[in-house]
């Protein structure tokens, strides 16, 4: 009989599985593919992150070098090595949570696991075998799948999820992307930088659908658009085939049909709660309208002594929301004060420039009636990023016009994801724009263009 069982073995599954060993309970953490890790680690943010890192570096030796004096002639671009490189990153991570689950004596199993009641789990392996495991809770973290399009097939190999875009054995020549959100701006940039020509096919009349600030948003689209990414917005995709190797993409704009030609076609529009043949209706537990499993502040849901995490509970699809909510739902468990405060939470695309937020949009606090202020500075005014040589983008910073408080912070430009960081921990203590104004911050480093737009919330920066 184990204290928990935990489905999913992704960030927020094998970090709840940890936490609850730590804390005395007897846990099981069942996955269904061959390596634990989930999709983050084996097929989403670890292997984008190692191409866009290394295509980031391809495009700089080609474009970049030689504004520091560094001439190494013409470069060529050995693909199977990068790939290779990207397996090994996997490999290393995924080797990692295995060490991790024997250190803490949490039992990996590997298999499909099917809910039969709320204290008995059934796992099922690659070659049929069965087990029946006994449980006093079950935690559901089964994370999340790509989003289908009506009449746009999979083939994974011209057509393919994003999955399949990471796993490309050549550059396209011609990659068509529907999607201007975070996976279709990450892989379209990988392949950008790597050679290809990229088409961006978006629904809506702006990049990262409202996700961003919308300053963020248009000066992203600016920036990308300068390193090559073509943009079509307000185009509705209707369909795709393939023929002879040539994909046509059917899409409406403006009340009229269009197509396009590539080699390639990527479908990036989003991810979807992955519940499929968990057995929930056995125990009577069912989804929202989108198809997601409602908790409460515990992270139980509507079934005693089942939990559920993540990718498939209401709220934003982040690998380190999930990791934090694993945590707390345990230490809850196993009562524990804890919280997962939804305001403080970071944000970011890594694209170059990097984009990333914490907290509120200026349009959500317009909507909301708040009244704010703003401080904003750019990176071109920063000394560290004059260095470096990159300073394209901005911080923001929106504070309470009352109390200062820091409402909401929004980063476009170099280490942007590290940066928001300090911003994020700032929202956690409900600290102010004084706070981070009157705090330290060393010279000279990108983190000086967060500590002058602190200032700039009360007209006073000191370097522009």
């Amino acid at each position: 009989m184990y204290d928990l069982i935990v489905i999913g073995s992704g960030p927020g599954g094998y970090i709840a599985a940890i936490r609850a060993a730590q804390l005395g309970m007897n846990v099981a953490c069942i996955e269904r593919y061959p390596t634990f890790g989930g999709t983050c680690l084996n097929v989403g943010c670890i292997p984008s992150k190692a191409l866009l890192e290394s295509s980031e570096r391809f495009a700089e030796a080609q474009h970049h070098l030689g504004d520091h004096g560094i001439d190494i002639g013409e470069v060529s671009l050995d693909l199977e090595t990068m790939q290779a490189r990207k397996e090994k990153v996997v490999s290393s991570g995924t080797a990692g949570i295995d060490y991790l689950f024997g250190k803490n004596e949490v039992e990996g199993i590997h298999g499909w696991g099917t809910i039969v009641d709320a204290n008995t789990v059934e796992v099922t392996d690659d070659d049929g075998e069965t087990q029946s495991l006994e449980t006093e809770r079950i935690l559901i973290a089964t994370g999340s799948k790509p989003i289908a399009l009506p009449n746009v097939e999979y083939d994974k190999k011209f057509i393919v999820d994003s999955t399949a875009a990471l796993e490309f054995e050549e550059v396209p020549e011609h990659l068509v992307v529907i999607g201007a959100g975070v996976i279709g701006l990450e892989l379209g940039s990988v392949w950008k930088r790597l050679g290809a020509k990229v088409t961006v096919l978006e629904y809506l009349p702006e990049i990262l659908g409202g996700r961003m600030d919308s300053e963020v948003a248009k000066t992203a689209q600016r920036l990308f658009k300068k390193q090559g990414l073509e943009f079509v917005l307000e185009a509705e995709v209707t369909g795709a085939e393939v023929e002879d190797g040539t994909v046509t993409t059917t899409y409406k704009k403006d009340g009229e049909e269009q197509t396009i030609e590539s080699d390639r076609l990527l479908v990036g529009i989003g991810r979807r709660p992955f519940t499929d043949k968990l057995g929930l209706e056995n125990i009577g537990l069912e989804t929202n309208d989108r198809g997601f499993i409602e908790v409460d502040e515990y992270y139980r849901t509507e079934v005693d002594g089942v939990y559920a995490i993540g990718d498939v509970i209401p709220g934003p699809m982040l690998a380190h929301l999930a990791e934090h909510e694993g945590a707390v739902c345990v230490e809850r468990m196993n009562d524990i004060a804890g919280h997962v405060n939804y305001d403080a939470v970071p944000d970011v695309v890594y694209t170059h420039p990097e984009i990333a937020s914490v907290g509120k949009t200026e349009a959500e606090l317009d909507e909301a009636g708040v009244e704010y202020k703003t401080g904003k500075f750019p990176y071109k005014a920063n000394g560290r990023a004059r260095a470096i040589n990159d300073t394209d983008g901005f911080c923001k910073i929106l504070a309470h016009a009352e109390t200062d408080q820091i409402l909401g912070a929004h980063i476009i430009g170099a280490q942007a994801g590290d940066m928001i960081a300090e911003l994020a921990v700032a929202s956690e203590f409900h600290g102010s724009a004084e706070d981070i104004a009157r705090s330290s911050h060393a010279h000279p480093t990108l983190a000086e263009i967060v500590k002058e737009a602190a200032l700039d919330v009360e007209d006073r920066t000191l370097n522009l």
